[in-house]
């Protein structure tokens, strides 16, 4: 029995493929299988998640982002990102795929605490996480590394430079935080396909010498 993308093919009828992205040669060659990959995205509140994932996306990515109202003021701080008017309440979803058939799924966290419960869900099955940092509160990114630390997975540290904020270099990051020599830190820019597309790839080799089999 021939296979459901190529009897589908012979009756002129397209493979499913995303609508919003470009086509991939595994969407539409039923012969290649790629190697899917989980990869979370965690930080503090406001320190630029959701851009990052937007940022590397090829698809349109999902967003769970809500209005901010008056009733977060005690809670969430916005001295360092004024205009920030929405927040994520669930997470952000998107796919990058890198050599053809090596395929990136990227969950974004919540920042704030109140959801923190979500993260155990988030975090199963993925090979590792994207820490992002701010220098102008990098207390904020505490919780993430003390969660990764607990459940083993590994990570990498990405200090994301926002404009008019001072350029520390990843090794003051690293003494500031106290990371061990053998976690890569590095500084990039969210907002920069590149740059992001690099601190993923860190991460992907970081968490294959963590973890090779």
């Amino acid at each position: 029995m021939g296979s459901v993308v190529s009897d589908a093919a012979a009756f002129g009828v397209p493979p499913l493929v995303d609508t919003d992205g470009p086509v991939q040669p595994w969407q539409t060659d039923p012969t290649r299988a790629p190697v899917a990959t989980k990869i979370v995205v965690a930080g503090g509140f406001g320190v630029g998640k959701t851009t990052l994932v937007t940022a590397v996306s090829e698809i349109t990515p999902l967003q769970t982002e809500a209005l901010m109202t008056e009733a977060s003021e005690e809670t969430d701080d916005l001295a360092a990102t004024p205009g920030k008017l929405t927040t994520t309440v669930a997470m952000d979803f998107g796919r990058l795929t890198l050599d053809d058939d090596l395929v990136l799924y990227l969950f974004g966290t919540p920042g704030q605490q109140r959801f923190w419960f979500m993260w155990d869900d988030l975090v199963r099955g993925a090979i590792g996480a994207v820490v992002l940092a701010d220098t102008r509160r990098l207390k904020d990114c505490w919780p993430a590394l003390d969660y990764f630390e607990s459940c083993g997975l590994p990570y990498v540290v990405a200090v994301n430079h926002f404009d008019g904020s001072e350029l520390f270099e990843a090794e003051d990051v690293r003494e500031a935080l106290t990371i061990p020599a053998h976690i890569p830190v590095m500084i990039m820019d969210a907002r920069r396909r590149i740059s992001a597309i690099e601190t993923l790839l860190s991460l992907v080799g970081h968490a294959l010498d963590e973890t090779p089999e």
